[in-house]
């Protein structure tokens, strides 16, 4: 790995999906500089393996990733459109496709669902509340969307859509999977990405 900086901190578990209170702080880890995807799924399931037989904290791992796309269980294969592009890697995740790359914030989500609750739905919920609540602190407004999973920014400078409505852009996507209600993988904010990478996949 590259050079990492690791806290511990139980203040701040998320209010909104409440954990036991007997329950061991979860780990924040932040890898500096760009983490090979491989490398990255390696060390989530070793990870994930450990938590579920107790042998490690539970752990949210803050990371950037070198150019590629991901495919989750619900991805096409004409989604790819240029399938050539970058390095593309199938998962188990939910979700379709998604670009990672440089200015791209990666958030993996390693929690044990046992100690909170057994639920995939307000799980994901809690997971796109915590990015609004995070947007807010940079005063940025987020938005979730009842019928899509993810968080959206309203963009009234651009022009409006052919039904009248405001325009919106995707800031954050949300992919996990479950292993024995441990988590892993989680989140993507686009922080400053290059949005062209997008072109290459019906995200």
């Amino acid at each position: 790995f590259s050079e990492q900086s690791e806290v511990t901190a139980q203040e701040k578990e998320t209010h909104f999906f409440p954990v036991m209170a007997d329950a061991p702080p979860v780990d924040w880890l932040i890898s500096d500089g760009l983490t090979d995807y491989d490398e990255a799924l390696a060390f989530m399931e070793a990870r994930v393996a450990a938590i579920r037989e107790g042998t490690a904290n539970e752990l949210v791992w803050l990371v950037e990733h070198p150019s590629l796309y991901t495919a989750g269980t619900s991805a096409q294969a004409a989604d790819l459109l240029t399938p050539d592009r970058f390095p593309v890697f199938n998962t188990g995740r939910g979700g379709e496709y998604t670009y990672h790359g440089p200015g791209q914030r990666v958030a993996y989500v390693m929690l044990d669902l046992k100690r909170r609750r057994e639920d995939v739905r307000a799980f994901v919920t809690a997971l796109e509340q915590w990015i609004v609540e995070t947007l807010a602190q940079f005063n940025v407004k987020g938005e979730r969307r009842a019928d899509r999973v993810g968080v959206w920014v309203v963009r009234p400078e651009k022009p409006l859509l052919a039904n009248g409505g405001m325009c919106e852009d995707k800031i954050a996507a949300i992919g996990i999977r479950l292993r024995r209600w441990v988590s892993f993988h989680g989140i993507a904010i686009n922080v400053e990405p290059e949005l062209e990478h997008f072109g290459g996949i019906v995200p």
